[in-house]
């Protein structure tokens, strides 16, 4: 976490809440990106040009910000390849079983005082929290 500032994770969590605000505005729907990529592949086919621009933009977005400022962020390296494809497996069962990701249920669903979405939210951060410690100080992988 040498990277971490107060400023950088202010500026990051008011664009999400604005880009959230701004889809249900004006679109009416929902910010989890889950349901949203989901649908691109399994929607009705006028409603996936939304969803394909939605996530065109938060690759974009990520692009212009890691040619803007190349040095901000340095990715992990030498991470073990199974563990990764663990982990991406289980964020998406934990999404499909919760009926949506913690865009949709921490940002949204919090937002509208859903007691699903909070339920759902502590126990994303929760087994956040768990494999954190596994990965850490069980495996012994250091971050």
């Amino acid at each position: 976490m040498e990277n971490f500032t107060p400023f950088s994770a202010l500026a990051g969590g008011a664009l999400i809440g604005i880009s959230a605000t701004l889809l249900l505005l004006f679109n009416g729907r929902i910010a989890g990106i889950s349901g949203i990529l989901n649908g691109l592949f399994f929607a009705v086919k006028n409603d996936r040009l939304w969803r394909l621009l939605f996530l065109l933009g938060l690759f974009l977005g990520a692009l212009l910000f890691a040619i803007v400022a190349p040095d901000f962020n340095t990715p992990r390296q030498h991470y073990p390849l199974p563990l990764l494809a663990i982990g991406g497996f289980l964020v998406g069962f934990g999404a499909k079983l919760a009926n949506g990701c913690i865009s949709g249920h921490g940002v949204c669903g919090l937002a509208n005082l859903s007691i699903r979405s909070l339920v759902a939210t502590c126990t994303f951060m929760g087994a956040g929290m768990l494999t954190v410690y596994l990965v850490r100080h069980v495996l012994g992988i250091a971050a």
